[in-house]
């Protein structure tokens, strides 16, 4: 398959793409520029300010959505984010920022960092629940990345991007237990493994950033679609549309030369024949 651009390169640093019904669609965010980023039917793009960094979002259940920035959470309840709030900083060390984030089936918000100079060992994964207390769930990390979870629930995937390893884990209202490895991606394949998401069928859906392509892990972790794409660095997908059909696709500028790769920053989309899941939203 091959994807296709269905918007201009609006962003910078395109991440986290999160579609749902009550947003009116897809959001996503300029990373670096601290925005949120909803596409409009003419072609262009709303933007949201949230602050130095808008690392990723979630629906909630209430109304609005839950981002992470640079070093907390923010708030709001209008669907249009015209109303962000923004919870105080969880540390105070500005090498680190958060990256990628997700909700799992209670509602809680799992949502990891990394320095900005990717210092090994400098990341980890921060779980915030519904009745807003934060902590440390996995440390040691480097780029913590894509998270996601199967429709049943039982099973998540994680993504460490330097690593070259797509993790699973075991998941209970007591949380993530037995992280371990899921697929390591070969030597000689281009890319690192950046944002997933889960299909329907429970199969996993990994973007590779430097290796222009997302490919799909079936539930064993055997590689069966490859999902091409014109640029080099692809950041991160989800399903959405009618059915949750689509796949969308975030890409970036960032590390790519001036002048080459016209469409880096863009969003593209293709059908691949399986559905996704809905966004789960975060019930705080």
């Amino acid at each position: 398959m091959r994807a296709q651009e269905i918007s201009a390169p609006h962003a910078f640093h395109a991440e986290g793409p999160c579609w749902d019904v009550d947003w009116g669609g897809l959001k996503y965010v300029d990373m670096l520029a601290g925005d949120v980023l909803s596409p409009r039917p003419d072609g262009g793009v709303d933007r949201v300010h949230v602050g130095k960094v808008a690392a990723a979002l979630r629906p909630r259940g209430a109304g609005g959505a839950i981002i992470a920035t640079e070093r907390g959470f923010a708030l709001a309840s209008a669907p249009d984010l015209s109303d962000v709030q923004q919870m105080q900083p969880l540390w105070s060390d500005p090498g680190i920022r958060f990256n990628d984030g997700g909700c799992d089936p209670m509602g809680n918000f799992y949502c990891g960092t990394m320095a900005y100079d990717q210092t090994p060992g400098a990341g980890s994964l921060y779980l915030l629940t519904s009745d807003g207390l934060a902590s440390q769930v996995i440390t040691d990390l480097t780029v913590s990345n894509g998270i996601g979870w199967t429709g049943l629930g039982d099973r998540g995937f994680h993504n460490d991007t330097p690593t070259r390893v797509v993790s699973t884990f075991d998941w209970s209202p007591d949380g993530i237990t037995d992280r371990r490895p899921f697929v390591t991606l070969p030597e000689d394949l281009a890319g690192d493994p950046d944002g997933l998401c889960v299909d329907e069928q429970g199969g996993v859906w990994v973007a590779l950033y430097g290796g222009s392509a997302v490919h799909r892990y079936s539930p064993e972790g055997e590689l069966d679609h490859v999902v091409e794409l014109p640029v080099t660095n692809v950041t991160a997908c989800t399903f959405g549309g009618d059915g949750l059909r689509t796949l969308y696709i975030t890409t970036t500028r960032e590390n790519v030369p001036d002048g080459e790769q016209p469409l880096a920053g863009a969003v593209f989309a293709c059908e691949p024949g399986i559905g996704g899941l809905p966004a789960r939203p975060f019930a705080g």
